[in-house]
């Protein structure tokens, strides 16, 4: 069984994605600066490693009380998705910018709705469809500017492949949610992961001259492992187990807005309109999937008989 949070409303799991997505936005220039010292194989091996035996300490009497075969295999499955994810991302990295990457793999999004309905059996609405593109709109105008905004290039390529395996982690934690334990799944994954890196980096990659690396560069590793692996995937799962698939990824797009947001309030850059209107837009589409189906249906149930004016949907996680 997943966690149980029978009464537990479900804007808090949804607070949990969009949490998670700020802390993302925070990590994206550390992520850039890192692949420039340490290859991406070995960055994926070092964050989901220590970012495992960090999440097993906490976690350490439920791992014995709930660890077996189906939490094995299934987060085994989580762990590969998770790594070619990271891995194309921070490969991706090396050949392109930080803001066009963060446009890339927003376009997870996108194929979440169609994902779940070939998997999950779930049909999107004209809502889920309607927002996605919206919000590709939106983070669009955030991350993309200048004469090569619009041109493809090898690292490009890596990062849309990338995204893929975003969508695919998005439904396949949809899938196994409901009868696994999130956060024991969410621990074989990261030490899948890692281990997957540390072969990976092992075989294709040199090793890095860790004797020599920055000490801004071990602060990010720092930073990557404890935050922007372990709490952040911890909430983003967690939120996962309990909100729509299409819902939930459009949420954690949000990523490239805190990003941006993160860089006006505390590096001093600039709020231009066409930084502006993306936010907009991507507010608008969180409006377009969260708020307007909920005003339709709050309307047709009103117009029924017998139906009170101010009911409304139960919006605690089933």
């Amino acid at each position: 069984m997943a966690i149980s949070h029978l009464k537990t409303p479900r804007w808090i799991f949804k607070a949990f994605l969009l949490l998670a997505a700020a802390i993302w936005g925070l990590g994206t220039v550390v992520i850039k600066d890192i692949v420039d010292a340490v290859p991406p194989a070995w960055l994926v091996a070092i964050r989901f490693f220590f970012a495992g035996i960090i999440l097993a300490a906490f976690i350490a009497p439920k791992l014995r009380r709930r660890l077996d075969a189906s939490h094995l295999r299934v987060g085994a499955l989580l762990g590969v998705i998770l790594f070619f994810e990271y891995w194309l991302n921070s490969l991706g990295l090396t050949d392109t910018t930080a803001s066009k990457s963060a446009f890339l793999t927003s376009c997870y999004c996108v194929l979440v709705p169609f994902l779940g309905w070939l998997f999950l059996h779930r049909r999107p609405t004209r809502f889920n469809i309607m927002a996605a593109f919206v919000c590709i709109v939106g983070v669009g105008f955030i991350s993309l500017s200048g004469a090569d905004a619009l041109t493809l290039g090898f690292g490009d390529g890596i990062t849309l492949v990338s995204a893929l395996f975003v969508a695919l982690e998005v439904i396949t934690v949809a899938r196994f949610a409901g009868t696994h334990d999130i956060l024991v799944l969410t621990c074989v994954q990261f030490f899948a992961a890692g281990i997957l890196g540390f072969g990976g980096a092992l075989a294709v990659e040199p090793v890095p001259n860790f004797a020599h690396l920055d000490p801004s560069v071990w602060a990010g590793l720092a930073y990557l492992a404890a935050c922007a692996s372990c709490v952040t995937i911890v909430l983003q799962n967690t939120g996962l187990a309990h909100v729509e698939p299409a819902q939930g990824s459009l949420l954690l797009a949000t990523e490239s807005v805190f990003g941006t947001a993160f860089a006006i309030l505390l590096l001093g850059d600039a709020l231009t309109p066409q930084l502006a209107i993306g936010f907009a837009l991507v507010f608008g589409a969180i409006v377009i999937s969260e708020y307007v189906p909920l005003r339709m249906a709050q309307g047709a149930r009103e117009t029924q008989p017998g139906a009170l004016p101010d009911e409304a949907p139960n919006d605690s996680a089933e």
